[in-house]
């Protein structure tokens, strides 16, 4: 499985409409025409009408006058995050898309109680990566949200990275909660941790996936050097889904995964009444297509 397949699976999905928050922005625009040339959704443009037309006129005609297409004016990046979760909220749009525009804002309106997106789940980050020299996609979980998660968060973080994983296809993913070592160390709460959703899931708590650990990272993803460590069975180094222990490890991860090894990457907010993809504002056009994506799949 490659992220250019979730692309394809994702235009056989019909009728999806994206909600994108302060759309005026060169990589946000290119990620949409690439999205609509794949057939991937239909979009609602939140921005200042004047600056998005002219961006639109000088450097993407493709968009100019398309039916997939509509543009929603505001006047500030607060009434685009506004205007955007409400259009989600009331069933308008299937997906929420941050543009540019700093996190904070928009999550601020994803949380209203008034007409946010609250279920009342812990919100998650999940990325999905595709690896040179892997054959499955590695799913990493929570790099960008939750700070320390404690147990019952961590239990709430695998569920919302399962969700995700089902929908791309993957029907019972091996959960791998990572730590420094592969024992059960009362010291190491990330270890005891680790061994209390191993017990939560064989009893039904956490369902739909298989959860092994506390595991180090190459134990978790090599076969090899799981038995080097005699570490057997069927989930050794076969790990779909890594749970990093807190937020430092887990961006540490991620960007060593696309600064070091070139990695391919796409990221929602799952926990919400909607998945809301909240890539950086740095990330490449390539990036935010295959986040929506997993998006797109992600709503259905």
């Amino acid at each position: 499985m490659t992220l250019d397949s979730l692309i394809v699976k994702a235009a056989s999905h019909k009728s999806t409409v994206v909600a994108v928050a302060s759309a005026a922005d060169m990589d946000v625009l290119e990620a949409v025409v690439y999205a609509i040339q794949k057939n991937l959704a239909s979009f609602l443009l939140f921005d200042d009408e004047h600056k998005l037309k002219v961006l639109i006129e000088e450097q993407f005609p493709l968009l100019k006058d398309n039916p997939k297409v509509s543009i929603q004016h505001v006047s500030s990046t607060t009434d685009a995050a506004s205007n955007a979760v409400r259009a989600v909220s009331k069933g308008k749009a299937d997906v929420l898309m941050k543009g540019n525009i700093s996190t904070s804002i928009i999550l601020k309106e994803v949380l209203n109680k008034e007409y946010g997106l609250r279920t009342g789940n812990i919100l998650s980050h999940v990325a999905a990566f595709e690896v040179s020299g892997y054959d499955r996609l590695l799913f990493i979980t929570d790099a960008a949200m939750n700070i320390s998660p404690d147990l019952i968060t961590k239990a709430q973080i695998i569920r919302n990275a399962v969700a995700a994983a089902h929908s791309c296809g993957v029907l019972e993913p091996i959960v791998a909660p990572l730590a420094a070592i592969e024992t059960v160390n009362p010291a190491m709460i990330h270890t005891t941790d680790a061994a209390s959703l191993v017990v939560m899931n064989r009893r039904g708590q956490i369902a739909g996936c298989i959860i092994d650990g506390p595991l180090a990272l190459d134990n978790a993803i090599s076969p090899k050097a799981a038995l080097h460590k005699g570490i057997v069975g069927e989930t050794a180094g076969k790990a779909d889904i890594l749970v990093v222990p807190n937020i430092e490890a887990g961006n540490i991860l991620y960007k060593s995964l696309v600064y070091f090894a070139n990695a391919k990457v796409g990221g929602i907010i799952q926990g919400a009444r909607a998945p809301i993809v909240l890539t950086s504002r740095a990330d490449s056009a390539e990036s935010k297509v295959y986040s929506l994506a997993l998006a797109i799949l992600s709503s259905k």
